[in-house]
């Protein structure tokens, strides 16, 4: 079992920036591939990034591409999303979910999500 908790959200003009972060508790955080997903009401959830549990693989949706940074560090047990350029399409609840599936998978396999933070993008 792990339990995932996400913070950094907020408010934030376009062209603005934001850092994500994800404290996961369980021994076996280590052991997942870690996602980062977003949502928006009225729209289905959807696969930002992904990274593997020893760092060395990453994964973006094209969408954020160039612009998002996934990456972990498991000693602290916490994974990170620093986020650039950000656009109003960028508004959603953004979630961390553990997955048992690599990062390029062509599909995920989502063990457990947290509660997701705010991120709002407007002037």
């Amino acid at each position: 079992q792990v339990q995932l908790v996400e913070s950094g959200g907020g408010l934030v003009q376009p062209g603005g920036s934001l850092r994500l972060s994800c404290a996961a508790s369980g021994r076996t955080f280590r052991s997942y591939t870690m996602d980062w997903f977003r949502q928006t009401p009225g729209k289905e959830r959807e696969f930002v990034a992904a990274i593997s549990w020893s760092a060395g693989t990453t994964y973006y949706a094209d969408s954020v591409k160039g612009r998002f940074t996934i990456s972990r560090e498991n000693a602290k047990n916490t994974v990170y999303l620093p986020m650039n350029s950000l656009q109003p399409e960028d508004t959603a609840v953004y979630s961390c979910p553990a997955d048992s599936r690599l990062p390029n998978a062509s599909s995920r396999g989502v063990l457990y999500w947290g509660q997701g933070t705010h991120v709002t993008v407007s002037s």
